[in-house]
C-alpha cells in the first residue's frame, strides 16, 4: 500500500515529504511546523503526511483573500472570463479523474466505484456554475415615477468554506464554484483527516492561472482553523457543511460581524414504505439509503418507516439482502461498502448500536466488526439493522452517521408523516407507493427540504440542497447556490433630472 500510496501522491506540493497548504498563490507549509499524519480507513496505515495549519495560517488565507477581493482583478473580471476557468478546472478533474478517484478511496476508504463517481459529479458542479456565471441575473421594475429601477447581483466577498471527510472533493466543487462563478475570493479548510484530493484540486487551481489569493486552501482542524475562519470580521460569509453541533458554534461565532452564513448539516431521514410500493425496488434502495458509503451521508434514510401489512416480509427480505453486502477495501472491486471514518468514529457507531440493544431494540443483523483483518486493521462496522423501535430512542432520535438502519411500523397515512416528522432534523425524506396522489399527499407534508418519491439519493446540481429545522440554513445547488454567493443591490436612475422641490428656495 505505501508503492501505492507514493505513486497517487507524487503530484502534490510536498516539502520535507510533507503535503503543503495553499495560500496566497504559493503551496506552504504550516507556520509553526504543524504536521499531521493520514491514515487510510481500510487498514490502519499512514499514507500521508500533511501540514496542520494555525490560526495565523488561517489568518493569512483571510488576509490574501482580502486583499485579491478588495485590490485584486478577480472581482472584476468579467463573467465570461471566471467560467472559461471553471471550465477548465472542470476538464482538469476529468482528465485526473482516475488518479482522482483513487486519492480519495486511499485518504477516504470508500469503494472506488463511489469515488469515481464523486469526481464526475464534482466536474459537472463547475461547469453547471460556469455556465450559470454568463446567465442574465438582474431585474428591471416598473416604478410609479420617472426611473428606471433594477437590481443587480454583486458577489459578497471573502467566503469562508468549511467541509467534511465524507465527500472532500465533491464538497469542494459545491462550496467553491458558485463562490467564484459569483465573483468572490475563497477561503476552504477542508476536514483534517481527508485533505488529498482537495490539495490536488489546488494544483489544477495554481496551474490554471487563478489571480493569487482567489482560493486559499488552510489544513488544519475545526476548533482552531475553522474558528478563526468563522469568528474573522475580515469574511463576510461563512459556508458550512457538517454536524449540527458545530454549525451552532459557527453560527454564534459569525454573529461578531453578522456575516452571512448557509449550514447544511445533520439529518435523521425517514424513508417511507407502504404496502403498495413496489416490493423490490423499495427493499433495494431502503439499502441504498443506509448502506451507500457506509452511512456516512447527512441525507442517509436511516429511518425506515414500513406499512405493517408488509413489515415482516420486507424486513425478512431486507435483511437477507444487508447480510450480502460485500465489505471491505474500497480498492478490491468487489467491495461494496467501505469502512468507516477513524477509528474513533467506528466506536461512536458501535457505542449507538450497543445503547440500541440496551433502549429495548431488536438487532436484526449486523451490529458488529466483519471477522478477520477487516476487523483488526480497518474501522469497519457490518451492515446493521434494529426492529421493534420506540420513537424515543436515542437510536431512532439522533444522527448516528453510520451502517445503522432502525425500522419504524406504521399502519396509515397520518401515522406514517407522524412519525416521518418526529425528529429535529429535517434534511431529506422519500416516499415508496404506486399511488402517485398519495405520494404527492405524504411528500408535501413532510418537514424535509430534499423530498424523492419511488428512488433515494438522486442528488443534481441542477437543484437545491438543504434542509428544515435543525437541519441547517440556506441552500446549496442550483441557482439557490449560486445567489447564496451574492448580494443584491437596487439601482435608481432618474429619468427626469431637474430639482425635487422639496425644500423652498426663498
Amino acid at each position: 500500500m505505501l508503492a501505492v500510496s507514493e505513486d497517487l501522491l507524487k503530484n502534490l506540493k510536498t516539502a520535507n515529504g510533507v503535503c503543503l497548504m495553499y495560500i496566497n498563490g504559493k503551496f506552504v507549509p504550516a507556520s509553526d511546523g504543524g504536521v499531521r499524519e493520514l491514515v487510510n480507513p481500510g487498514n490502519g496505515e499512514v499514507v500521508a503526511k500533511v501540514a496542520e495549519g494555525s490560526k495565523k495560517d488561517a489568518q493569512a488565507a483571510i488576509a490574501a483573500a482580502r486583499e485579491a477581493f478588495d485590490n485584486g482583478p478577480w472581482r472584476d473580471t468579467g463573467a465570461q472570463d471566471r467560467a472559461k476557468l471553471l471550465f477548465k478546472l472542470a476538464d482538469k478533474l476529468e482528465e485526473h479523474a482516475t488518479e482522482l478517484s483513487r486519492m480519495e478511496t486511499l485518504n477516504n476508504g470508500k469503494p472506488l466505484r463511489e469515488t469515481m463517481y464523486d469526481v464526475v459529479d464534482a466536474a459537472n458542479c463547475f461547469r453547471y456554475y460556469a455556465g450559470l456565471a454568463t446567465k442574465p441575473q438582474g431585474q428591471t421594475f416598473d416604478v410609479p415615477a420617472a426611473s428606471q429601477t433594477m437590481v443587480v447581483r454583486e458577489p459578497i466577498g471573502v467566503c469562508g468554506q468549511i467541509i467534511p471527510w465524507n465527500y472532500p472533493l465533491l464538497m469542494s466543487a459545491w462550496k467553491l464554484a458558485p463562490a467564484l462563478a459569483a465573483g468572490n475570493t475563497c477561503v476552504l479548510k477542508p476536514s483534517e483527516l481527508t485533505p488529498l484530493t482537495v490539495m490536488r484540486l489546488a494544483t489544477f487551481i495554481d496551474e490554471l492561472g487563478f489571480p493569487k489569493g482567489v482560493v486559499n486552501i488552510v489544513l488544519g482542524v475545526g476548533p482552531v482553523v475553522g474558528a478563526a475562519i468563522a469568528e474573522s470580521s475580515d469574511v463576510d460569509k461563512v459556508a458550512f457543511t457538517g454536524g449540527t453541533k458545530t454549525g451552532r458554534s459557527i453560527m454564534q461565532a459569525a454573529t461578531g460581524n453578522l456575516k452571512k452564513i448557509s449550514l447544511e448539516l445533520g439529518g435523521k431521514s425517514p424513508n417511507i414504505v407502504f404496502a403498495d410500493a413496489d416490493f423490490d425496488t423499495a427493499v433495494d434502495y431502503a439499502l441504498f439509503g443506509i448502506f451507500a458509503n457506509a452511512g456516512q451521508v447527512c441525507s442517509a434514510g436511516s429511518r425506515l418507516l414500513v406499512q405493517d401489512s408488509i413489515h415482516d416480509k420486507f424486513v425478512q427480505r431486507l435483511v437477507e439482502r444487508a447480510r450480502k453486502i460485500a465489505v471491505g477495501d474500497g480498492f478490491d472491486e468487489k467491495t461494496e461498502m467501505g469502512p468507516l471514518i477513524s477509528r474513533a468514529h467506528q466506536e461512536k457507531v458501535e457505542a449507538y448500536i450497543k445503547t440500541g440493544v440496551e433502549e429495548g431494540a431488536k438487532l436484526e443483523t449486523g451490529g458488529k466488526r466483519p471477522p478477520g483483518e477487516l476487523s483488526t486493521k480497518g474501522n469497519y462496522v457490518e451492515p446493521t439493522i434494529f426492529t421493534n423501535t420506540r420513537p424515543d430512542m436515542r437510536i431512532v432520535q439522533e444522527e448516528i452517521f453510520g451502517p445503522v438502519l432502525v425500522v419504524q411500523r406504521f399502519k396509515d397515512e397520518a401515522e406514517a408523516v407522524k412519525l416521518a416528522n418526529d425528529t429535529v432534523y429535517g434534511l431529506a425524506g422519500a416516499v415508496f407507493t404506486n399511488d402517485i396522489a398519495k405520494a404527492h399527499r405524504v411528500i408535501r407534508k413532510l418537514r424535509a427540504g430534499i423530498t424523492w418519491i419511488n428512488t433515494y439519493h438522486p442528488t443534481y446540481n441542477e437543484a437545491p440542497w438543504g434542509g428544515y429545522k435543525q437541519s441547517g440554513i440556506g441552500r446549496e445547488l442550483g441557482t439557490y447556490g449560486y445567489d447564496a454567493y451574492t448580494e443584491v443591490k437596487q439601482i435608481n436612475v432618474n429619468l427626469a433630472v431637474e430639482p425635487s422641490g422639496w425644500f423652498a428656495d426663498k
